[in-house]
């Protein structure tokens, strides 16, 4: 139950940091996902509850821009 708990909030992670993001984000919704349970994981050893989902939030955000400018710099290198 665990498991299903983590890619469930995990896609709503995910989905904030997106949304959060401005501009284009070249990722489909399993990225999203993986991203969002990455964050969670990460904002979960920091800290419990409601802060390690703020934490996991504001950490979704900064990998979507950082998977962003990876992954234009991958198929454009100009455009960075």
């Amino acid at each position: 139950m665990h498991w299903v708990y983590l890619i469930i909030v995990g896609a709503i992670v995910g989905a904030l940091g997106r949304l959060f993001h401005p501009g284009p984000d070249p990722m489909g919704w399993i990225v999203t996902i993986v991203l969002g349970i990455v964050s969670l994981l990460i904002g979960g050893s920091i800290t419990d509850g409601f802060w390690g989902f703020v934490i996991g939030v504001i950490i979704a955000i900064v990998l979507t821009a950082g998977y962003g400018r990876v992954m234009a710099t991958r198929d454009n290198p100009r455009t960075v």
